[in-house]
């Protein structure tokens, strides 16, 4: 929220009305206007009606020029063009040419990617983010469905008789990385001699994967949203294991659960530069009566940068949630 701008008095009152969130006003001086016919007695630190007038004005041509100076900005940060992308003769991006490679000869993921958008919306539009099949049902894909112990296929029936109110991420708790390949929001993956790291614009979200040899914790006291990852290379394929897990964490909106005692195995492929194909395995024996594989498929973003989604700001659902 502007407060305050050099040599302008700013009254905090008017900026409360007039700019709850931001400067980026259509017409600032109608703005102006607008309130001084609404509030014809409204006094400003004790200064006559007249003389506040000239400051609002004066006010209001900042805002403009700042309004018309922060578009372009803006528009630079979130329409930068992606350096080093495959052109055809046409000039256009080459999704389909070959993926790039790091200086050791594996292949680079690095990029902002997005999901497979593989659910239409609704005719009235879709009521949040448009998501995909896996974000409500992380085993859409699988012709028998979840393999659920007794126990998990009777919890998900009551997480979906609820709607999503327990679900961690309706009270802004971490994802998981499951969940983290599903959601709507941009991720970025930056390779590293030693380490891959995933960048989710949900919370400003982190994840690392270490490709230098370690091995992965054999007794973990600090169980994670996240859990503990290091991967090795199968040719081009980097073959990812997690453990380390907190319990009780949501693979989907629909609440299918996976307990401390999951391992998960994942296979990234960069098939070409514009797709990434990441295989998940869950080997979970206390939720699952067996292992199960799923596919998912992202897709490179250009000229373009992540910004931040905090759950949190501005948060008004969750007393709202079902009770």
């Amino acid at each position: 929220m502007v407060r305050w701008i050099p040599d302008i008095r700013v009254p905090d009152q008017f900026v409360s009305v007039c700019l709850p969130d931001e400067i980026m006003l259509a017409n600032p001086t109608e703005v102006a206007r607008n309130f001084a016919i609404q509030n014809p007695k409204f006094e400003f630190y004790g200064v006559d009606w007249e003389a506040e007038m000239k400051i609002l004005r004066t006010f209001a041509v900042v805002l403009a020029v700042l309004s018309a100076s922060a578009l372009p900005l803006e528009a630079q940060w979130l329409h930068y063009p992606t350096a080093g992308v495959p052109r055809t003769s046409s000039g256009s991006a080459d999704l389909s040419a070959p993926a790039p490679r790091t200086a050791d000869g594996h292949p680079d993921f690095s990029g902002t990617w997005d999901i497979e958008h593989n659910r239409p919306c609704p005719p009235g539009g879709c009521p949040d983010a448009e998501i995909g099949q896996e974000f409500m049902n992380i085993g859409w894909s699988l012709k028998d469905g979840l393999p659920y112990q007794p126990w998990a296929a009777d919890l998900v029936k009551k997480r979906m008789a609820r709607n999503g109110g327990d679900d961690p991420v309706s009270h802004c708790l971490p994802s998981g990385i499951v969940k983290m390949h599903t959601s709507p929001q941009f991720r970025k993956i930056i390779q590293a001699p030693g380490i891959v790291i995933m960048l989710s614009e949900q919370d400003v979200n982190y994840r690392q994967i270490f490709t230098d040899g370690r091995p992965l914790p054999t007794d973990t006291m600090l169980p994670s949203y996240h859990g503990y990852s290091t991967a090795k290379w199968d040719g081009d394929t980097l073959v990812v294991e997690t453990s380390g897990f907190k319990d009780e964490l949501w693979l989907d909106r629909n609440g299918s659960p996976m307990t401390d005692a999951a391992r998960v195995t994942e296979r990234f492929r960069r098939v070409n530069f514009g797709k990434l194909e990441i295989e998940v395995t869950v080997n979970d024996p206390k939720a699952y009566t067996a292992p199960w594989t799923i596919k998912l498929n992202h897709f490179i973003v250009l000229d373009t940068e992540l910004i931040d989604y905090i759950c949190l700001e501005n948060e008004k659902d969750i007393p709202a949630l079902l009770k």
